[in-house]
């Protein structure tokens, strides 16, 4: 028996000593799929000839046997389609209400606010609910006191505001919002300042004007409005050195930033973003507390900003053609932002810390997005993208380590 583990033991020794031997002159990529032959090397005992790098760059001429396992960065992610549903939509949002994880989607062509829940035993999107409409461009989840309100906004009929009937398990509407003011919704925002809740809507007709609405216990009312007839796309609200602002994107002008005035109690003109005329949207995100926003364009290269304390400054262009939506997202310590085309691949672009630019990423394939949102559930984050001409996809987020 010790004649036959020693046998087995002097083979093995001689099988490593061999293969060492027919690898010395061989030309070797020090990346990850090498980290399981270091971290070998770093542990064995046996005797093992020098070997040299060839690339990459960086680590060209040196010695295998002087590396360490824990300098090769290894930890990739990846966005992989989970599903595709077999519906179009021009918007998404996830909420959390009442313990549970939702999603819903505005399907314009079916005039109805799609709901789907998280299923925590067959782990999945499943059907909840509908509320029916017309010509619905946005459906906009708000939960005040442990209720739960959906803004449905319409480009026909008007639009409307409905509350989740917890007794009765459906939405009831409540009450209309005024067709005077609102006539083409095109984004709608919620926001809280100093414990109030409200929403605002951005209006795209020439005749429209983007509204603020504000919760009062028992409804909403109209309570301050904002850039009459000057065809807004997008509003953003964001907070710029501990103060509330708003920035108003138009097809008229170049995006305005408002500022929260505590003195009256509204938002008061503080400047426009120079030299950005035909923005459609904007987003913003933080990095180290840097605040930072994505400008983005149909027509022209979409931008990065930072704030730099006193204005909004470019520090990134990003070739863009046919996209409505450029929108930024973290999931755990990765940054992301991703560009949606008309006419080409959505691309996924992740953060360079040490560039402070977004590098290209990932290429997705989902037809004319309009919109994305992350969810997080059950320890797994999903990217959920809304398609106006096609289905709209469901992808999640992976992990990967590449020296496995």
């Amino acid at each position: 028996m010790l004649y036959r583990l020693l046998h087995h033991f002097v083979s093995d020794v001689c099988v490593c000593v061999c293969v060492f031997r027919d690898l010395r002159g061989n030309l070797f990529s020090c990346d990850c799929k090498l980290k399981w032959l270091v971290d070998w090397m770093f542990h064995t005992n046996a005797t093992v000839d020098q070997i040299f790098c060839n690339g990459p760059e960086g680590y060209q001429g040196k010695k295998i046997n002087d590396l360490e396992a824990q300098t090769f960065d290894c930890i990739t992610t990846d966005f992989t389609l989970l599903k595709s549903l077999e519906f179009q939509s021009i918007s998404v949002e996830a909420f959390s209400f009442a313990g549970d994880q939702f999603v819903v989607f505005a399907q314009p062509f079916s005039g109805r606010c799609s709901f789907m829940e998280w299923d925590h035993v067959q782990m999945e999107f499943r059907n909840f609910d509908n509320i029916t409409s017309t010509s619905t461009v946005i459906c906009k989840p708000l939960v005040i006191d442990s209720q739960l309100f959906i803004i449905v906004a319409q480009l026909f009929g008007g639009s409307h505001i409905f509350k989740r009937d917890v007794s009765a398990n459906k939405f009831i509407r409540i009450q209309d919002i005024d067709i005077l003011k609102i006539r083409k919704p095109n984004d709608v925002e919620i926001f809280e300042v100093d414990g109030e809740s409200f929403f605002i809507i951005a209006d795209s007709s020439k005749a429209g004007s983007t509204t603020i609405y504000k919760w009062n216990g028992n409804g909403f009312y109209s309570y301050q409005s904002l850039h009459p007839w000057h065809r807004d796309t997008d509003v953003e609200y964001l907070d710029i050195s501990g103060k509330p602002h708003l920035i108003l994107s138009s097809s008229s002008q170049r995006p305005v930033v408002y500022q929260w005035s505590r003195g009256s109690a509204q938002f008061e003109r503080r400047t426009d973003i120079p030299e950005m005329e035909d923005v459609f949207a904007v987003k913003h995100f933080t990095v180290k507390n840097e605040l930072y926003i994505c400008l983005t364009r149909f027509i022209g290269d979409s931008k990065v900003m930072r704030w730099d304390g006193s204005m909004f400054t470019e520090i990134q262009t990003v070739a863009s053609r046919g996209s409505m939506v450029f929108q930024p997202f973290s999931v755990a310590s990765w940054q992301y932002a991703i560009l949606g085309s008309d006419y080409a691949f959505t691309r996924v672009y992740r953060w360079d810390a040490k560039k402070r630019q977004f590098v290209p990423f990932q290429e997705l394939n989902i037809q004319a997005p309009r919109a994305f949102s992350l969810v997080f559930i059950d320890n797994r984050e999903f990217l959920l993208g809304s398609s106006f001409k096609g289905q709209t996809r469901i992808y999640e987020h992976l992990v990967l380590d590449l020296s496995s």
